[in-house]
């Protein structure tokens, strides 16, 4: 089985990065959460990434998107996945559009 299309960057027990888990679950996606070190100093992976040391951050091999903040993560996943968008659980598992 292929690695999945979406990683997400996270720290446990953060609220704005559960906002996104519930986001990927609601429309079936799958994705490979990363866990971050709680100190933004030790933040290298995402920020080598991303650019930042924030979390969450979403990398979509699917759409070649990386983005961070909770808010602007769930706005893409609505406007990529979501009912009027152009991707699918689906066709994404299948690799893309």
């Amino acid at each position: 089985m292929s690695e999945p299309a979406i990683t997400l960057y996270r720290l446990q027990a953060c609220p704005f990065c559960e906002r996104v888990v519930r986001k990927l679950d609601e429309y079936g996606l799958a994705y490979r959460s990363r866990f971050v070190e709680p100190l933004h100093s030790k933040r290298d992976a995402v920020k080598r990434e991303s650019g930042v040391r924030t979390v969450p951050v979403i990398v979509d091999d699917n759409t070649g998107v990386t983005m961070a903040e909770s808010a602007n993560i769930v706005s893409y996943l609505e406007g990529t996945y979501g009912k009027e968008g152009r991707l699918t659980a689906e066709t994404a598992a299948a690799g893309g559009s």
